[in-house]
C-alpha cells in the first residue's frame, strides 16, 4: 500500500473525509476507489458511493479475498444508510467469515454489527439479539464499541427493558467521547434524550396522561389490564393477546376500556366499530355477534357484561384498566415513526420493515404525502420518502415489534 493510499485511510479514520479525498480524488486504482467510496458515504452521497465501491470490488483481483470482503462490507452499510433492506443477508455473513480466516477482525465484527442492525430495521428482534450477540467478549475499537451499544440499546428498548437500554447508551457515550466525533457524540446524545420524551398516551378514567417509554414499562408490569393501541393488543401481566390481526374487535376492546367503569352505549359502539350514524336491527345483530367473540377471547382476562345502555369491561381479579395510545393519532404511526429517523426510505423497505403490501404502503405514504407530513425525492424505482423527525416525543413504542410477548 503506498503512502498516499496510508495517508488516505488515516484520514478517514481521524473524520476528516475532505482530507482522505484530497489523496486520492484522482486515482482509479482499486484501493483509491474503494477509499473514496467510503468517503463519499461519510459525505451522504450513498448512490455514488455504491457505485464506487462495487468498481472497487470488480478491479480486485479473483484471489485478493481480503479487500473484495472489505469492499462487500462497505456496500453492505450503504445498503443499510439507503434503507436497501431487501436480499439475503448470506452474502454479507461470507464477507464476514473470510475476513475472520484473514485475521481482519475489526472488520468481520462491523459485518455483523451491519447484519444486527438491519434486522432491528426490520423487527426480527430475536435475530437481531443473537447477530449481536456474537461480537459479545471483543475488543472494538472505540466508534464501533459506540454503534454496537446503540444497537443494543434500541433492542432493548423495543423489549422495555429501559434499564438496560440506559446503561447500554452510557456506554455508548463514553465509546462515543474516545473517539473524539462529533457526528457520533450527537448521535448518542440524540438517543439518550429520547428516553426523557413522551413515548405513548395512558387514557383512563381521569383523563389524558403522557409516558415516558420507563413509565410505559412499569404501567406494564402492575397488572393493569392495558389495551395496547400502539401494537393492537390486550395485556395484563405477563399475559398477551394481540389482536392485530383483528381490527374491528380491537375497536370494540378500546372504546369499552375508555368507558370502564362505566358502560358504552350501544349507539356509540356501532358507530365506533361500523362507521355509520344511522344503525339498524342489523348492525345491532351484528355488534352482538363480535362482542361475543370478543368476550371469548377476553375470557382470560376480563369479562364483558350487558347493561341496559349497552356493555361494560370488568376485569377479573379487581384489575385496573387503562388505554396505552400512541404519541400521534392515525393509522399511519408506524410508517411516520420509520420514515422519523430522517433516512429516505423506499416503499420495498417500508413494505418489509412493515410486513405489509407495497400498495398498502403507497396508498398511506399518498394519504400523508396529500396532508403534508411526507415528501418524496426521486422517480420511478430511485423514489425515496422522507418526514421530518419527531423531536417532541419518541416513536419507540410505533416502530415493528416493539412489544413482544415475553
Amino acid at each position: 500500500m503506498d503512502a498516499l493510499i496510508t495517508a488516505a485511510a488515516r484520514a478517514l479514520a481521524n473524520g476528516d473525509v475532505l482530507g482522505a479525498l484530497q489523496q486520492v480524488a484522482l486515482r482509479d486504482d482499486p484501493p483509491a476507489l474503494a477509499l473514496r467510496g467510503i468517503a463519499m458515504a461519510r459525505l451522504g452521497e450513498h448512490p455514488k458511493a455504491r457505485t464506487l465501491l462495487r468498481r472497487a470490488a470488480r478491479a480486485f483481483g479473483p484471489h485478493e479475498t481480503l479487500a473484495r470482503a472489505r469492499c462487500l462490507v462497505a456496500e453492505a452499510e450503504v445498503a443499510l444508510a439507503m434503507r436497501e433492506l431487501g436480499g439475503s443477508p448470506r452474502p454479507l455473513l461470507l464477507a464476514a467469515a473470510a475476513l475472520q480466516a484473514h485475521g481482519d477482525g475489526a472488520n468481520a465484527l462491523q459485518a455483523r454489527l451491519i447484519a444486527a442492525r438491519r434486522l432491528l430495521l426490520l423487527g426480527r428482534l430475536d435475530e437481531a439479539g443473537a447477530t449481536l450477540a456474537l461480537l459479545n467478549g471483543h475488543a472494538l475499537p472505540p466508534a464501533l464499541a459506540a454503534m454496537a451499544e446503540m444497537t443494543a440499546a434500541e433492542l432493548a428498548l423495543r423489549s422495555l427493558h429501559v434499564d438496560t437500554a440506559r446503561a447500554a447508551l452510557n456506554r455508548a457515550h463514553i465509546a462515543a467521547a474516545r473517539t473524539g466525533l462529533a457526528a457520533l457524540l450527537a448521535e448518542v446524545a440524540e438517543a439518550r434524550a429520547a428516553l426523557d420524551r413522551p413515548a405513548a398516551r395512558r387514557i383512563g378514567a381521569q383523563g389524558e396522561q403522557a409516558l415516558r417509554i420507563d413509565e410505559v414499562a412499569a404501567l406494564l408490569d402492575t397488572g393493569t389490564l392495558v389495551i395496547d393501541a400502539c401494537r393492537r393488543s390486550v395485556r395484563a401481566g405477563a399475559t398477551r393477546l394481540s389482536l392485530a390481526r383483528r381490527p374491528l374487535l380491537f375497536t370494540l376492546a378500546r372504546a369499552l376500556a375508555q368507558a370502564w367503569p362505566g358502560d358504552a352505549e350501544r349507539e356509540a359502539l356501532i358507530e365506533e366499530a361500523f362507521r355509520t350514524r344511522d344503525p339498524d336491527e342489523t348492525h345491532r345483530a351484528r355488534l352482538r355477534v363480535e362482542i361475543g367473540r370478543l368476550r371469548a377471547l377476553l375470557k382470560p382476562l376480563a369479562r364483558i357484561e350487558a347493561t341496559p345502555r349497552g356493555f361494560a369491561l370488568a376485569p377479573l381479579d379487581a384489575r385496573a384498566v387503562a388505554v396505552l395510545a400512541p404519541p400521534i393519532d392515525g393509522d399511519q404511526g408506524a410508517l411516520l415513526a420509520l420514515l422519523s429517523d430522517g433516512a429516505a426510505w423506499s416503499t420495498s423497505a417500508l413494505a418489509l420493515a412493515l410486513d405489509a403490501s407495497q400498495r398498502t404502503v403507497q396508498r398511506a405514504l399518498a394519504e400523508l404525502e396529500a396532508e403534508g407530513r411526507v415528501r418524496a425525492i426521486g422517480h420511478t424505482r430511485a423514489r425515496r420518502w422522507l418526514a421530518p423527525p419527531l423531536a417532541e416525543f419518541t416513536t419507540i413504542l410505533l416502530l415493528p415489534a416493539a412489544l413482544p410477548i415475553e
